[in-house]
């Protein structure tokens, strides 16, 4: 949330938690702000969306980064982010990275591991958001870091669990049912479809629906009223 989309205050009532935007690949100080201020407003939890710093490509090119440059791209949001959150009483619930930063990670030890060590560094109590299953979880668990497994409402998976690639066709799941039978079945199943059809296992703590695609909205209030149906609480980890 918070990268210029203009649905936060729709969708904000219908959510637990929001990864919001740290400026570097979407975003600025004045709708940081306003996003925090949503959220406070709706009692969601808030969390640090850092990314790439590429706003012509949304952070979602790959880039090549030193372990330094890693820690320092982190610090800097951060930074940014608290500088703006805690004059207005917000507290910082978790961490997600976003787009290629954040699949760069889940494949790669060494990024996670200073990735979480950044985190650390700045608050051991902050829970790191990240793909289930991945390198950054595993990092997160041996360095004693609180995480919560995401999984996706609206991406579809490889038979390894990450994320199709986007620019492969069906990476996006664009209907609203689609996407709550995905998160039903990770739910009650602890499995999920691949892109070939084979089921693999999977682990859910929270789930996530990206705030910039074009039905996010539609997606969010149909998850919402699935998950509210099936007696599954809506609540932040």
């Amino acid at each position: 949330m918070g990268e210029g989309m203009g649905n936060e205050a729709e969708i904000m009532p219908l959510i637990s938690s929001a990864n919001i935007s740290c400026g570097y690949h979407a975003g600025n100080t004045d709708s940081i702000k306003k996003t925090i201020e949503l959220a406070l407003k709706n009692n969601v939890a808030i969390g640090a969306h850092p990314g790439y710093d590429d706003k012509i490509n949304f952070g979602r090119v790959s880039q090549m980064v030193s372990l330094l440059e890693m820690a320092e791209l982190i610090a800097e949001q951060m930074y940014v982010f608290e500088r703006i959150a805690l004059p207005l009483g917000a507290s910082l619930h978790h961490v997600k990275l976003h787009g290629a930063l954040y699949n760069d990670c889940a494949k790669d030890a060494a990024l996670s591991k200073i990735f979480i060590q950044t985190i650390q560094a700045i608050d051991p109590d902050l829970i790191i958001y990240g793909l289930s299953g991945s390198h950054t979880i595993t990092q997160a668990k041996i360095l004693g870091q609180p995480f919560a497994n995401e999984v996706f409402a609206d991406r579809t998976y490889q038979q390894d669990g990450s994320l199709t690639p986007r620019y492969l066709d069906h990476a996006m799941i664009d209907d609203a049912q689609e996407a709550c039978s995905q998160v039903l079945t990770i739910i009650f199943d602890k499995k999920v479809a691949t892109a070939h059809g084979t089921p693999i296992d999977i682990e859910a703590n929270t789930v996530c629906v990206h705030g910039d695609g074009p039905h996010a909205f539609e997606i969010v209030s149909a998850l919402h009223e699935s998950l509210k149906n099936n007696a599954i609480p809506i609540k932040y980890v």
